[in-house]
């Protein structure tokens, strides 16, 4: 859909708002022209601030975050692999030395909280 809103009108301000954020995809969402991912749960100011500061200041310092827990740190690789092998479940947990099913539950659970 990014890729589709861009190719309509490439000034289009587009803002991802998901619960299912994860690293891979948020990288994928930028490459494609999204110029912000939000994770839920957010409250409109975040959303409409958005849309109000569509571009990131280059210069401008990162901010400061917490390191991410061991569960979410989990989850991200998970993500990642399982883009890299285009969502092929099977080809990822021989990747990850995993077997199928366990992959398979990690995946239907919610991403642990940051």
């Amino acid at each position: 859909l990014v890729r589709h809103l861009k190719a309509a009108d490439e000034n289009t301000n587009i803002v991802l708002l998901t619960g299912y954020a994860s690293i891979a995809t948020a990288i994928e969402a930028n490459k494609l022209g999204a110029t912000h991912n939000l994770t839920k749960p957010r409250n409109a100011d975040h959303i409409v601030g958005a849309f109000e500061h569509p571009r990131a200041d280059p210069d401008a310092p990162p901010p400061s975050t917490k390191p991410l827990s061991v569960c979410r740190l989990e989850w991200e690789h998970i993500q990642r692999v399982l883009s890299s092998f285009d969502g092929n479940i099977s080809a990822t947990a021989r990747a990850l030395n995993m077997h199928r099913r366990t992959l398979q539950r990690k995946l239907n659970k919610h991403p642990p909280r940051e």
